[in-house]
Parts: C-alpha cells; structure tokens; sequence
C-alpha cells in the first residue's frame, strides 16, 4: 500500500503494532505469522536459542556492528537523510515524516550514548518487544499539546523512518516480535532495491507467488536490518542464526526455508553453500572424540582407550556401523559400569562385576521410554565386547608399549555370544509376520489405487467451482474457499467446518500409491526407494535377441553394492507417472539434494524421482513421509490383526512379501539374492517365509515320487469286501478290559488270551473288572496247589502277573489324568467382611 491510498500513512502504522482492531490481528494470524507468546530478556532468548539450536552445526554469523556511519549523526542530519529517502507520497506525507522522525529522535535523546544504537539499547526497548509503543508514550518528556494517539502514530511512523534510514538496529528478538509488513516492504525499496528487484525476478520466474514469497522477501528484510549491507553480503551463517531465532520466536517456519532456497538458487551463498537451510544447520558427521564424548565417560583412561580403539576402528567402518559401535562400548558397556560401579577405572573386572553386567544386559537400561523391557539380542553386545577385548590383546603382541596395560583377560566367553535360540525366535516372528501381510497385500493395493482415484476426484470437483460455492462429492457437501485453486485446494466441510485441503490430500494419496507400487515390484529397500534418480534407468541389450530391456540401477545402500533390476511393464507405468508429475510440464526434473539420516550428510543436487513441491520449493520425500503415506493407506483399508487392532505395514515388510513370492513362485534363492542385493543367499531364505501349504505340495509331491517306485498293484481300488473287512477290524478291537491295539492283517499272537497281551491297553474304568479277575486268579492258584495241578499252577501265575501290570497301568494312567478339586474360592478375608 503506497501513502496516496485512502487508508492515512499513520492509520496504516498503526494497523501493524499489537494496538490493531481485532479483525487486522485476524488476519495476521491467518497469514501463517504467530506471535511470541510473551516478551523475552536477552538470557531468555538466548536460552532458548540454545535449545532450538541444539544438534546443530554452530554458525558464526556475522556480528551486529557496534556503531556505524548513520547511528553517528545528530539530530537534524537524520531527519535531513530521512527527507532524501524516496519515499513515495505528497509534499504532507513528506513533511509528517520529518516531524514524527524528530518525536522519536527526542524521546531516544534521553537516554546516555554516543549514537543512537546505544540509546536505543540504552532505552529498554529490545526488553519490550510487545508492548514498546505504550513504553515510549508513557516516558515521553514532553508530551505538550499532543493527544495519546496522535503521538502513536507519530512514533509509528518515525521508527518505520529510522529502521529503513538504518539508523538503528534492532535485533531479532525485537524485530521477529512486530508485524512490520509495511516497514519491511518499504526496506526493500530503499535498501538494495537492485538486490531485492532480482529476487523477485527469480521468484517469479520460478513460480513463487503469494503470501510465501512476501514471508520469505521479508525474511532478507530483516536480515539487512539488523546486519546492515545489500542482499549480496548475507552469508550461510547469517541465515542459519535468523532461521534459530525464528524457531524461538516461532514464526512460520515455511518461510526460513524458502527465503534460504532463493538465495542459493541466485548464488548470493556461494559455490560452496549447502543446497537446503537443513544442510546449512546440520553438524554433519562427528568425530570420535564428539562421539566418545557425548557419552559422558568418567574415567579419563578409558576415555582416550576407546577414542583410540575407534579412531582405528572407523576407516573399516561406515558412520552408521563407527555409531553403533560406539554405543555399544560407551554406553551399553563401560557407562553401564560407572553407573554401578562409580569409580571403576579398569577393564580388567571382577567375577561379581562380570556377571552383573551380563544380568543387566538382559534388559534395557539406557532408554527411559523402553526401560526394563527384555533386549531382544543382548549377544550382539556381548560379541561386540568380545571383539574389543580380544583386538587389545592382539594388538598388545604387535604394539605392547601401547596396548600392553591394557590386556586383560576377556569377561566374555565365545559361547556367550552365540544366540541361536533367540535368532530362530526371531525368525519365526519375522515369517508369521510376513504370513499375516502377505494375504492382505492386495487389498492394500486396491486401496491405494481406490485413495487416489477418491483424491483427484475431489480436487476436479473443487477446482470446476468458484469460491463460495457448494458442491457434493462421495456423499460429503463441501464450500470452496477463497484463493487460486491452482496453488491452493482449500474447502470447508458443509456439515461440521473443518478446513481441508484437497490439494494436499491429493499429493499424499499420489504418494501413497507409488510407493507402494515401487516397493512391491521391486523389493528394494526403503533408502533405496529415496535415492532413485532419473538416471537410474538404463538400457541393456540382450545379445541373443538384441532386444532393449529397460533396467532400474539401485544404487549401493546397505551392502554397498549397485544391482539392476528388470522394469517390468506395470512398474514402468508407475515410474512413468511419477516422472511426469515431477517434472509438471518442464523439460528435466528439478535437482533437489537429500539429507541422508544415517550417513549425517546431504547428497548433491539430483533430479530425485521421489520429490515434491511443498511451500514453493521442491524437496526430497523423507522416511517420514512415506511412513505416513502407508499409515493413512492402511487406515483407509480398515484391515485389522488377529487382536482385532489396526494393521500396521513397513517398507521392509514389501520386501520380505517380495522374497517370499520370488522363491514360491520357483525362483532360484541365489537369483533372488542378486535381486535384493544380499551377499549371501542364506539371508534371503530367511526372508522367505514357507507356508504350511507350501509343505503340505512339497509331501504330496514326494509321496507321488515315492508311489511311481512301488508295484501299481499296491495302489489299485479296494473291493467292497476288502473294506468292510477293514472296518470290521476296528469294531473287534473292543474288549472286556480296554481296546486292542495290533496293526490290521495281523493275527492275534496270544489266541485271544487278552490279559497277557502287550498289545491290549486297559480301560482304567475297568479297574473293579480286572480286580475281581486277580481274585479270582489268587483263588484259582490256591485251588490248584491243594490239588497239586503243577501245570496249572505255571499258566495262573503268567495270567496273574501279566493282571497285576494292566491294573499298574491303569493307576497310573488314572494318576496322569485325574480330576483335583479346587474347592470353591472364598474371598471374604481379602476384602475384610466376616460371614
């Protein structure tokens, strides 16, 4: 808004300060800034600068210079510049400008100090981000005929003057604390506008329109003002301090990054700048001192001991593996033992302390939100310990001047780190996982593609309405808001208010379904999803036929070893959407780079296949992203597990199902290894989890071998008679004392003298049976030696023992499957009645 408007110059002031009627403060709000929730001191502000800053690289801005040219002047020769400032306006403007810099120059003069900078400070303002109008109303010397408003907005207007004359300037926790829109589109008018008209060439050649644009021009406003200089002078650093003390005072963040991408996209950050603001602040890969270090270890010998260890250690070792390591020595180990043992100073450790250690390994002590859960492989510790121990002694042998003191006899045996039963519990998790995933896949799939047909249809129906306008869609009534529907998709729901963005669905559900479209056609893993590139395609000829076949080059990620992979005609389709949605109508695909989560580092700039357009700029898709992607696939299915909970999907669960159907479905294992870029094909059988039906064709196949061996003549159909011979057998197993157990066809070996058969397996219901027939054979025996039958008395005693070990045989079977009765509970102690 220019000063010939029919809105005052000083309504317009007025309308930017915390004084604002409460429709203006709305709309502030509703642009994306959020105003610090209180005034912050200097220590607060850089407390909690520090703790915004926390993890990242320290910058060295440049400093606020301490005096200046401008802050020297007296008096009349600042209103004397401010009058040669063009401003636009009539010859009023001109002269209410002159005379509100003069109202703020007099209540500034009150103060001690040599310039005006430090009168400024001197004031208390910077202290009083809020509410510094009031402050300098209430302390003004002389306030003479003047009303309390006009005064306001003289003092508006005059210190919009001396901010964009540089006269003062002020730092970025009073600055980040205003709404100085007017303000800081009159600096970029009167302070490099020549750097300012180029930046907003590139952004609209780029296509960076909107509020975004404004809060990022806006962005570099306040970087001159408080540093000073043209837009050419802002450095890395200089953008890396103002992105933390946005974050303080938590203003929309959206503009930090984007302010940061149009000045590296014009070079103004040099050759060598980091591609993204996040690249800028990250600290990048940290020593082995850093690391040791931040574990806070106690014992100053066995501090520089395992910086040693690890800083020969780390050249055979990726950042990845060098910070596992040292966890694993730093803190699930010697930290462990100071915690426990303050004041331990050796690695040579006792019995007691060994196996102390050892029981505390079999839980999880350095995690507050898992603490005291079961450590699922505490032998991989332990074999890390092991590897520590041992490598001291060896490199004793070749270097004992160094290494000798250090010696010691290894507290970890070489059976103690073998985990064989927890690995085959491991991998029986891992495959009833895939088991349960792997029926519902298609169904993921249907859903997917269902989200995303679902998506564009509501962004068309949105789009084909003007704002204000009602429209249904999928059962739902909802009113478009105001605003390009080309850059935004906002809607409101008729029924209960809330805001949606169509557009932002739409991106996801797009998302959503190629990415799970990629993962399941190839197998690969999640960080290889994230670094395909459009130069991953590659040609390859086959020499027999000369035929092209299109190959997908996967770049080295965890073994370190590129592959291709055959494009097959449905994963060329979605590779072909996703190509023409990054590239939205140009000629190659915009180079982004990729912060790399494990590595610590940023990757150069790349034409990335999974990217997208989010706040104007292009940035790649994060693992993040793509776990919300899947979640809201999975919501959308409504499958659910055996517990009746929400089914829950990871990108290595693709994978698994992947090499489950390859070797189901014949697929040689150490083919499939070459596919999913394992070094050793036993990996990838464990990957493969065999089903129940897959054994039960396996046995059915072999039998068939088996039978094709044997005469045909075994295998031909029974008769009638021959099976109900068969069935007959089974109903004459029934006897006086239990069931008859030989095989059919066999003849009975004691001529059905069933009580001394091994073969008859008592009935313990008919104990009280077999017990009179031991009475009975004692009464037999007597008879028999009165009568002095010899003979007899041979065969009664067989019958009598082989009696006496069927009714053994029955207690005890009795005993093993006997009835205890509990009693009935009586709770009334526990809850203190009395009957």
């Amino acid at each position: 808004m220019s000063e010939t408007e029919t809105e005052s110059f000083e309504e317009v002031f007025a309308s930017e300060e915390i004084g604002v009627p409460a429709d203006r403060r709305t709309q502030f709000r509703h642009s994306g800034h959020q105003a610090p929730r209180r005034d912050l001191t200097a220590a607060e502000f850089a407390e909690l600068l520090a703790e915004a800053s926390e993890g990242d690289r320290v910058p060295s801005p440049r400093p606020t210079p301490e005096t200046w040219a401008r802050t020297e002047l007296d008096a009349q020769d600042v209103i004397d510049l401010i009058g040669r400032l063009p401003f636009q306006g009539s010859p009023d403007h001109y002269r209410r400008r002159r005379r509100a810099t003069r109202v703020l120059l007099a209540w500034l003069a009150q103060f001690d100090g040599s310039t005006w900078q430090e009168r400024w400070i001197n004031g208390g303002l910077e202290d009083i981000q809020r509410g510094w109008i009031d402050q300098v109303v209430a302390t003004y010397p002389d306030l003479g005929t003047r009303s309390t408003r006009s005064l306001t907005c003289e003092i508006h207007t005059g210190m919009m003057a001396v901010l964009v004359g540089q006269i003062i300037r002020p730092s970025y926790r009073w600055l980040l604390s205003q709404h100085f829109n007017f303000t800081l589109g009159q600096v970029r008018r009167m302070i490099d506008p020549d750097g300012f008209a180029r930046l907003a060439a590139h952004c609209d050649k780029t296509d960076r329109t909107g509020q975004n644009r404004i809060g990022a021009l806006n962005c570099v406003s306040m970087i001159l003002l408080n540093k000073g200089g043209r837009v050419s002078d802002i450095t890395v650093d200089d953008c890396v301090e103002f992105a933390a003390a946005m974050r303080v005072s938590h203003r929309a963040a959206r503009h930090v990054t984007l302010f940061y991408s149009l000045l590296f996209e014009m070079g103004v950050l040099g050759a060598d700048a980091p591609p993204t603001l996040a690249a800028a602040r990250a600290p990048g890969q940290r020593t082995v001192q850093q690391i040791v270090d931040s574990y806070r270890i106690v014992s100053p010998q066995v501090r520089e001991l395992l910086i040693a260890y690890l800083t020969i250690r780390k050249p055979e070792l990726d950042y990845t593996s060098l910070r596992g390591l040292a966890t694993t020595l730093c803190l699930n180990f010697w930290r462990d033992l100071e915690k426990h043992h303050p004041g331990i100073d050796s690695i040579d450790l006792s019995p007691d302390i060994q196996a102390a250690w050892k029981h505390r390994l079999k839980t999880i002590q350095e995690s507050k939100q898992r603490h005291g859960q079961r450590r699922e492989k505490p032998e991989r510790v332990m074999l890390a310990v092991r590897a520590f121990y041992l490598d001291l002694a060896q490199w004793a042998v070749t270097d004992p001047a160094r290494w000798g003191q250090w010696a010691v006899p290894c507290p970890i045996r070489a059976n103690e780190c073998v985990g064989t039963k927890r690995d085959r519990a491991s991998q029986a998790r891992m495959h009833q996982r895939t088991r349960q995933r792997a029926p519902v896949l298609p169904t993921l799939v249907a859903t997917a593609e269902r989200c995303r047909r679902e998506a564009v249809a509501r962004l068309e129906a949105a789009r084909s309405v003007a704002p204000g306008d009602r429209f249904a869609i999928g059962g739902e009534t909802f009113i478009r808001a105001g605003g390009d529907i080309t850059k935004t998709a906002f809607v409101f729901d008729a029924d209960t208010g809330r805001r949606r963005n169509f557009g932002l669905e739409e991106d996801e559900a797009f998302w959503g379904w190629a990415i799970v479209e990629v993962l399941r056609h190839t197998g690969v893993r999640v960080e290889e999803l994230m670094e395909l590139t459009h130069h991953s395609f590659v040609a390859y000829t086959l020499p027999s036929t000369g035929e092209v076949v299109p190959m997908l080059q996967i770049a080295p990620s965890k073994t370190d070893r590129e592959r291709l992979i055959l494009v097959s005609p449905e994963l060329g389709d979605v590779l072909t959407s996703i190509i023409h949605r990054v590239r939205a109508g140009k000629a190659t695909l915009p180079l982004v780079s990729r912060y790399d989560s494990h590595e610590h580092v940023h990757s150069p700039m790349l034409p990335f296949l999974f990217q997208r357009r989010i706040f104007m700029q292009n940035s790649a898709i994060n693992r993040n992203f793509i776990a919300r992607c899947i979640v809201n696939i999975l919501t959308a299915s409504g499958l659910t597990d055996a517990s009746g909970e929400p089914l829950r999907f990871t990108p290595h669960d693709f994978r698994r199902i992947f090499a489950t159907d390859a070797i189901r479905t014949g697929l040689p294992p150490h083919i499939a290894a070459k596919i999913l870029g394992h070094n050793d094909v036993n990996t990838t059988m464990r990957y493969a989890a065999i089903y129940s039906d897959d054994v039960i064709a396996h046995h059915r196949a072999f039998i068939a071998r088996r039978r094709a061996l044997r005469p045909g003549a075994e295998y031909r159909d029974l008769t009638p008679e021959e099976w109900q011979e068969f069935l007959g057998h089974f109903e004459l197993r029934k006897l006086e004392l239990g069931i008859c157990t030989r095989d059919f066809g066999t003849p009975c070996v004691h001529e059905h003298a069933c009580i001394r058969c091994p073969a008859l397996r008592p009935d313990p219901a008919q104990a009280g049976r077999l017990r009179e027939i031991i009475d009975n054979l004692h009464a037999r025996v007597a008879e028999a030696k009165r009568q002095g039958w010899l003979g007899e008395i041979a065969g009664l005693e067989v019958s009598l023992a082989a009696a006496n070990e069927k009714l053994d045989a029955m207690n005890r079977l009795t005993e093993r499957h006997g009835v205890v009765h509990l009693g009935m509970p009586d709770f009334r102690p526990s809850i203190g009645r009395e009957g």
